[in-house]
């Protein structure tokens, strides 16, 4: 049970608020108007507007009102409800989630590390807090929360916000209480909660990561260098205004890299690598603290505006803690072959290659891809050469965060800011030649053509041509050493590139696997793309490897391109359905969905 409270400011008469709610039972509502509380119990005048699957209650000081929730929009309107002196008038509603919330994933104990408890956790984003909580579910409406939790004294409670105190509960020694408050407003999207078998580890001055025992020693080895990218993105964008940054490493099943929850970022297993070669993710995270949770997009056709700007924040902290430009540009380089991939691919939608699509209609979850990282971040690149280069253009990125912060906007009112702040710089003549629109609403690659150079490349396109002009002989030229001297993005765009060729004979493709020993990666990105090219060469020795790649694990960006070529495999087609119908309750609903599309079983 939980409850959840959402506070309307106004001095004006108040007409109504509207919630969204899904999967959520067991209502009553409370009303509250300056301490003088309604308990809302028996219907007394209710009218169901049918078409906007909505119900209307009067509400006055004398009388019981029935409330209860249809559909995932409801209004409760007020008639002569004014609003005090204080201008505040609190709605209180008491609700129980159900077993088919989107936001919660219930996980047995055998789909844990330690095999020993249940564990929770949720994802939000883009449009799940409804089945969590009633509440306004636009990233256009922020606000503050605290919460209480009371759970089994053998569980932890972690949550988007800073644990204010724990204790044993009064009523119950068995249990305990955890409480949070998050004073900064967040838009609903950003709620999280973790519940589990959970232990903690400091790897800096205002940083935790947890997880189940089994996976904190590497976990804190993984993410030792958190504190330096928090200092680096403070230099680009100001003060960290959420006071702690910790981490949590949930089980497989998660369905993404990272989630950017404030105060407490979620991230999948598949980043412990063992060499710190993925902790790209956690600069992304971070960069989520300023672009997405400071600044938000007011709605998901801008999602750009969240994962653009980050992107872009990402690469530069990973440059200035690493190789510089080489490195950025080698990492835009990667970033550019799956946003290709995703638009080329026939089954994509043209309107979702757009970089602000009509979502009207539409779920931002069947719009979710590559897009709006990649795209943004070539927009943004353009404009800082545009302008002068990163010296220019870095400034920009500050002044953009202190103007918007705490808000959510559109593409258009950041437009309006850019073209602004670089007019008064002296630059407004630069951006005379962008094509807005184009760049905002054309469909595909942009017409500009986005090169990203780097020397970092330049041994991994001449490996790729010599693996490519070589027959099926002459193999004893190539050796463990070739990948030794690479970088892990230098490992990445090397596969990359092997990508955009024609699939390998099975021959050549086996004595690559004798070279590299790529099957025993314990990188998730390099074992991905190795897997792809043996796939593509329907290479039977490759099958096992693959199912139980994706049965470990259940990251979308990983399990959707693997089903899907183990589908078009006419050998594996009936395999990789077996599998999924085998293993489907042990994903994430989001995953069970796409999947279950891509394979034509809905």
């Amino acid at each position: 049970m939980a409850a959840g409270k959402s506070l309307s400011d106004d001095t004006k008469q108040m007409k109504e608020i509207e919630i969204n709610n899904k999967h959520l039972k067991k209502h009553n509502a409370l009303f509250e108007k300056d301490g003088d509380r309604l308990r809302l119990l028996q219907p007394t005048e209710a009218v169901q507007r049918a078409e906007k699957r909505k119900l209307e209650c009067n509400l006055s000081a004398d009388r019981n009102i029935w409330r209860r929730f249809i559909g995932e929009a409801n209004c409760i309107p007020f008639v002569n409800c004014k609003a005090s002196q204080t201008g505040r008038l609190t709605v209180g509603i008491e609700y129980e989630t159900s077993p088919d919330s989107s936001a919660l994933f219930w996980l047995s104990p055998l789909q844990t590390a330690g095999k020993q408890h249940p564990y929770l956790y949720s994802q939000c984003e883009p449009i799940h807090a409804r089945s969590f909580v009633p509440c306004q579910d636009s990233p256009g409406v922020k606000f503050p929360y605290t919460a209480k939790v009371t759970v089994l004294k053998e569980f932890v409670v972690l949550m988007s916000a800073l644990q204010q105190s724990s204790n044993v509960c009064r009523s119950n020694s068995s249990k305990m209480e955890f409480f949070f408050k998050q004073p900064v407003p967040i838009p609903s999207y950003l709620i999280a909660i973790v519940v589990g078998d959970l232990a903690s580890r400091n790897i800096g001055p205002r940083s935790k990561v947890w997880s189940e025992t089994e996976f904190l020693d590497k976990a804190a080895f993984e993410f030792s260098e958190t504190e330096e990218m928090l200092k680096v993105a403070e230099n680009l964008m100001g003060p960290y205004v959420w006071s702690q940054y910790d981490l949590v490493v949930l089980p497989p099943s998660f369905p993404y890299g990272g989630m950017e929850n404030p105060c407490l970022t979620f991230v999948t297993p598949t980043l412990l690598a063992g060499d710190k070669s993925l902790a790209n993710v956690i600069a992304h995270e971070i960069s989520h603290s300023w672009t997405g949770n400071l600044v938000t997009n007011s709605t998901f056709e801008h999602f750009w505006l969240n994962e653009g700007h980050t992107t872009f924040v990402e690469r530069k902290i990973c440059a200035k803690l690493g190789c510089g430009e080489p490195l950025r540009n080698l990492l835009g380089m990667i970033g550019k072959k799956s946003w290709a991939d995703y638009v080329n691919n026939p089954n994509t939608k043209p309107n979702f290659t757009r970089l602000v699509p009509e979502l009207k209609g539409v779920s931002p979850d069947d719009s979710f891809s590559s897009v709006p990282y990649e795209k943004g971040y070539a927009l943004l690149y353009y404009l800082e050469d545009l302008v002068g280069g990163p010296e220019v253009f870095e400034p920009f990125l500050k002044a953009y965060i202190e103007h918007f912060k705490y808000h959510s906007i559109n593409s258009h009112q950041w437009k309006e800011f850019l073209l602004s702040y670089f007019t008064e710089k002296g630059k407004g003549s630069a951006l005379r030649r962008v094509n807005w629109n184009d760049w905002f609403f054309e469909t595909g690659m942009p017409a500009v053509p986005i090169s990203y150079q780097s020397c970092l490349a330049d041994a991994c396109q001449q490996l790729s041509e010599i693996w490519c002009s070589t027959g099926d002989s002459n193999f004893g030229q190539f050796s463990s050493s070739d990948l030794d001297q690479f970088s892990t993005p230098q490992t990445l765009e090397f596969l990359n590139q092997l990508m955009e060729q024609d699939p390998f004979s099975l021959t050549k493709i086996a004595h690559m696997e004798s070279a590299y020993h790529l099957f025993s990666q314990g990188n998730s990105e390099i074992l991905f793309r190795w897997l792809r090219l043996c796939l593509r060469a329907k290479w039977n020795k490759c099958i096992p490897h693959a199912v139980s790649f994706i049965n470990k694990q259940g990251r979308l960006k990983f399990l959707l391109p693997i089903y899907e070529l183990l589908y078009q495999w006419e050998d594996t087609r009936q395999l990789a359905i077996d599998n999924f119908q085998e293993h489907k309750e042990e994903m994430h609903n989001l995953a069970v969905t796409k999947i279950s599309k891509m394979l034509k079983l809905t």
